[in-house]
């Protein structure tokens, strides 16, 4: 029975301390919106280099900023579920968000492959908008934990 209350619980009582107590959460909670920002101004100069042709420089510098925020994110969210769960990846609380987090950062890295590869650039714009769709998906996975955690708290 104690198995499955854990199970339906986010966090144990040490887990939530841990989280609570590390500079990690903070580091997390900051660069979180600013990838956001990073996302959405990238995903304008994207879809307005796609829609007229202008821009190529700027969309394609976006992304690259885009990206440097996903791998940071990622290697701090690596630390951050080491210090609070005890493993950097695949912890069974965040097991699914980390799953496809690894799609995202894949699409993104498929981005980087065509932009050095020399692929056109339509098609380098068209990978990056299924990476960003990918990560629109991510990010929803990682809001809806971040609300159930606050509602855990409530409860």
């Amino acid at each position: 029975m104690g198995h499955a209350a854990k199970t339906n619980r986010l966090y144990t009582a040490e887990e939530r301390a841990r989280r609570d107590a590390t500079g990690w959460t903070l580091v997390q909670g900051i660069l979180a919106p600013l990838q956001f920002v990073a996302f959405a101004i990238s995903l304008a100069l994207v879809l307005r280099y796609l829609a007229s042709g202008e821009g190529y420089a700027w969309a394609t510098a976006s992304i690259l900023v885009k990206t440097a925020f996903l791998y940071v994110i990622m290697i701090t969210g690596a630390i951050w579920e080491k210090v609070v769960f005890g493993q950097y990846l695949l912890a069974p609380a965040f097991f699914w968000e980390d799953v496809f987090s690894f799609v995202v950062i894949a699409l993104h890295t498929a981005y980087i492959w065509a932009l050095f590869s020399g692929a056109d650039p339509a098609t380098q714009m068209w990978i990056a908008l299924a990476a960003y769709a990918a990560y629109i998906v991510n990010a929803a996975q990682f809001l809806l934990k971040l609300r159930a955690a606050r509602l855990e708290v409530a409860t």
